[in-house]
């Protein structure tokens, strides 16, 4: 498919948009080094492949059971991706893997990026090592409660929230009232009928969403995957009795917190000391450990366990313990073929926190590979931003600077009065040399002249700003496209890609998320920008 949309990268650095964790980790800072293990870059998945051959813990049998266990999560999905599936059964097999909440309409743009990624570095890595297959998979963050952060999303400058009073496990949940959410919208009507047609059977969040994802890339053979399986959870059993006997996971994360910290950075995640979950229908509340009698506890409920009856339950029913988000990535790597996880700078940073716990745990530590971040730029605007001379770096600026910016350089003077601060800086010089030995003997007298040139360039100051201001007015449409350009492109003060919905852009281009995809290079780890062009 040819694409009308041409590609500008930015070193992300130029953005303002990262940390400097982030950018220090990309740009392969050394005091980072104990963090991670192998580099995103394409030459390093050889090694990766080869440290996951020469270990022994993803066996045979730990492919069937996620071979098995995926033909039945698709059991109701229309055209499962069976050979894809069937695949992971070879030892030279190997997984891409995302993960993200079970937002909405899919949430905000950069969900469909993630995705992208990953399906896009399988393809890549197919062609540098042909003798491996390797899988993208999408890992549904079914088993997460927080219900506020997935049940909203943005269209057209509206914000649509699905209202329901139900708890728990955010994939267990109904559809209820999902399917439409009062838009006019075809496109999104489109997706509501997903949501209707899982609560007409009686399915959940878990399996619409897969639904609605398979219909978009079961063309480029991307698994998705749900945690919340029995079957799964036996794999994880052993990590959990650990996690429960000796709550060594969270000293080993706090002593890699600690380091982090001392280098300056600021850490994502803080640890428990047990940090598991338990899961039920409408309840997902902390196991905590009650010292005094030694029991385990269900926080917010009356549920207690003794020790020997907590592993028992672990054996029988491993599927009622839940993974926090430290736990949740040894649970991904205990089950999956995996190379490397895609993430954003939050997700990235958190990760850096791991790696002493899954050497503890003696689980691989997976390549953490950027997910690739976008920026689009319709046709329209980019006209806007040529009449107004914005570059691509520009546009990453305030509103603020950008409009002072503009109003100083197309004035016809210079209405900063520079000319005027150096002469008022000359006029005091000129005073303090011709007065030497006076003025270095009297420190008020220092001071009164000192206090004067503050007061004339701050007089100065006053009245370069009343002419940039004039010069504002004089300049009102020009000022007035570059706040559309800011406005259109950073949505609400955020990045697009972390606000709007990609519905925003399909109603106009149905082919708008294929376009993007071929724009994106998940080894290339810059910002990129894609502009519609004028024909």
């Amino acid at each position: 498919m040819s694409s009308n949309y041409s590609t500008h990268l930015l070193d992300f650095s130029k953005t303002n948009q990262f940390s400097q964790l982030f950018l220090d980790y990309i740009s392969q800072k050394e005091n980072l080094k104990e963090f991670y293990g192998n580099l995103p870059y394409l030459e390093h998945f050889e090694k990766q492949i080869k440290n996951k051959i020469n270990k022994t813990n993803f066996d045979t049998t730990k492919r069937d059971v996620l071979v098995n266990a995926l033909h039945n999560q698709y059991s109701k999905t229309e055209n499962p991706p069976t050979e894809t599936i069937n695949l992971l059964q070879k030892e030279t097999t190997f997984t891409i893997t995302t993960g993200h909440q079970l937002n909405i309409y899919t949430g905000t743009l950069y969900f469909h990026y993630k995705i992208q990624t990953v399906i896009n570095a399988c393809k890549i890595l197919k062609e540098k090592y042909p003798s491996y297959d390797f899988v993208p998979v999408y890992w549904m963050a079914s088993e997460d409660h927080d219900l506020e952060e997935i049940a909203s999303f943005n269209l057209f400058g509206k914000k649509y929230t699905w209202q329901t009073d139900q708890k728990g496990a955010v994939g267990r949940m109904n559809t209820q009232a999902l399917n439409d959410l009062g838009f006019k919208e075809e496109k999104a009507k489109e997706l509501g009928k997903f949501y209707k047609n899982a609560e007409e059977k009686n399915e959940n969040l878990t399996q619409a969403t897969r639904n609605i994802v398979h219909s978009f890339y079961q063309k480029d053979n991307l698994i998705i995957l749900d945690g919340d399986d029995a079957a799964l959870k036996k794999l994880f059993i052993p990590i959990v009795k650990n996690e429960l006997e000796t709550q060594n996971s969270h000293l080993k994360i706090e002593e890699s917190s600690k380091k982090l910290n001392d280098l300056g950075y600021k850490t994502q995640v803080t640890p428990r000391e047990i940090n598991l979950f338990y899961l039920e229908n409408n309840l997902r509340e902390r196991i905590i450990k009650n010292e005094s009698n030694n029991t385990f506890e269900v926080l917010n409920t009356d549920i207690s366990f003794s020790a020997s009856e907590i592993m028992k339950l672990v054996d029988s029913n491993p599927e009622k313990f839940s993974p926090n988000v430290v736990l949740r990535p040894v649970y991904q790597e205990v089950i999956l073929p995996n190379l490397s996880y895609t993430g954003g700078p939050g997700e990235l940073a958190y990760w850096l926190q791991l790696k002493s716990m899954f050497e503890y745990f003696d689980v691989d530590f997976p390549i953490l590979l950027p997910r690739n971040f976008a920026l689009f730029i319709p046709k329209i605007i980019h006209q806007k931003m040529n009449k107004t001379n914005l570059s691509f770096t520009d546009i990453f600026d305030s509103f603020d600077n950008l409009r002072i910016n503009y109003a100083t350089k197309s004035a016809e003077n210079d209405v900063l009065l520079e000319n005027e601060r150096k002469e008022i800086e000359s006029i005091f010089d000129k005073i303090e040399s011709k007065f030497t030995t006076p003025i270095k003997t009297n420190i008020s007298l220092q001071k009164s002249i000192a206090a004067e040139k503050t007061k004339a360039l701050k007089r100065i100051e006053h009245i370069s700003k009343k002419l940039r201001k004039a010069e504002e007015r004089k300049q009102v449409d020009s000022i007035g496209q570059i706040k559309a350009v800011k406005d259109n492109l950073f949505p609400n003060g955020s990045l697009q890609e972390r606000y709007d919905n990609f519905l925003n852009f399909v109603i106009n281009d149905k082919d708008f998320l294929n376009k993007i995809q071929e724009k994106l290079n998940p080894f290339d780890l810059r910002f990129v920008i894609a502009v519609e062009n004028e024909n």
